[in-house]
């Protein structure tokens, strides 16, 4: 058989299939509503669970749980030189140096506040949203918004004064992630890779949370620090250890849940379509004395199951959502959405096929002779 052929006898089946479940309303109904209960009830709870669980290590991620600080105190020969030994060392997704804070004052207001100016090095600047190098020709400045509030420069427009007398004209607003609050209000002249110099701030950031001791040690073993005492390495470990915990945890509870109500309605689904086929059994009788196969009884019981577990999956799915987003919970991701309607709609399926190999099974001569 050709595949147009297999295409074509496949769509039969699945319409027979359709028609047979639109003849049997009350059971149908009572299927769509069991598949929509069981994809509601996992998505409401652990569904619920799962989306918190990705709100809290979202949260968790955010506060640095995969960062690595180095403070090195003036004198202790840490330079920018130790990014280049950092590039490509697997673990580090991000790196970035920043040397002694100076003041600098809005060039515009005499007197005005200050607020700490460093030079950056930053081998993924367009991360913070800065370039390197001059702007139109003159020194250039980052600020972030925390920054320019101080220094009065609401608009982005302006220059600021450092201690030697020299204007840098502000070349754009500078993005702080939030594992760098540390060093707001912060402004920053970004330096190229060849302007060698001391710095004291080193910061990075690991791939993963499990990775951040290893990158650690790494990071340690390439400071080229003379004086280790004036070199302070500060590290997430304790939130990343906190992160796995949560995850561990959360994740069994799902897991445990999904497996219970998956297998009630796995049950309550071969009981019901066991039902239908007795229901049906002068029908397949007929059929199969007709020439049926046992193959095709088989399909379209499951096929029934298929479309009715399909239906039902997007019903839950649906009242899931709208129940999640009134009570604000937050969204476990289209993922989850999609693999528990695909699990439901499977469990069904397969579910479905024990009754159906039992219907196949029974002797069409003798279905035929029940009254």
């Amino acid at each position: 058989m050709t595949g147009f052929g297999v295409i074509t006898r496949a769509l039969a089946v699945l319409g027979e299939a359709l028609r047979a479940g639109r003849s049997q309303k009350v059971a149908s109904t009572v299927s769509v509503l069991m598949v929509a209960g069981m994809c509601a009830i996992v998505l409401l709870t652990t569904g619920r669970t799962v989306g918190a669980e990705s709100a809290v290590l979202d949260s968790l991620d955010a506060a640095g749980t995969r960062s690595i600080i180095v403070r090195a105190e003036p004198g202790a020969g840490v330079d920018s030189t130790v990014i280049d030994r950092l590039q490509g060392v697997s673990g580090i997704e991000w790196v970035a140096a920043f040397g002694a804070g100076s003041e600098v004052s809005n060039a515009g207001v005499p007197g005005a506040t200050t607020v700490p100016w460093r030079k950056a090095w930053l081998p993924a600047a367009d991360s913070l949203g800065v370039r390197t190098g001059p702007v139109g020709g003159v020194r250039a400045a980052w600020a972030s918004s925390r920054a320019l509030e101080v220094l009065g420069m609401p608009d982005n427009l302006g220059a600021v004064l450092d201690g030697d007398g020299i204007d840098h004209a502000i070349g754009g607003p500078l993005v702080v992630p939030e594992f760098l609050d540390f060093l707001e209000p912060l402004v920053v002249s970004t330096q190229a890779a060849d302007q060698v110099d001391e710095i004291s701030v080193l910061v990075v950031t690991a791939v993963m949370p499990e990775q951040v001791e290893s990158v650690r040690d790494v990071v340690e073993s390439v400071l080229g620090s003379g004086d280790t005492t004036k070199v302070r390495i500060s590290t997430s470990e304790a939130l990343a250890q906190l992160r796995q915990v949560l995850q561990g945890s959360l994740g069994t509870f799902g897991r445990g849940l999904v497996t219970v109500v998956f297998g009630a309605t796995a049950l309550l689904v071969g009981t019901i379509l066991y039902g239908l086929s007795m229901l049906r059994r002068r029908d397949f009788g007929r059929r199969r004395a007709l020439g049926a196969t046992r193959s095709l009884i088989v399909a379209l019981l499951v096929g029934q199951m298929a479309i009715l577990s399909l239906i039902g999956a997007l019903v839950g799915s649906v009242a899931a959502v709208a129940g999640l987003a009134l009570s604000g919970d937050p969204l476990p991701g289209v993922r989850f959405f999609v693999s528990v309607g695909f699990l439901a709609i499977t469990i069904s399926c397969g579910a479905a096929s024990v009754p159906a190999w039992l219907a196949a099974r029974r002797d069409p001569i003798r279905e035929l002779r029940v009254a």
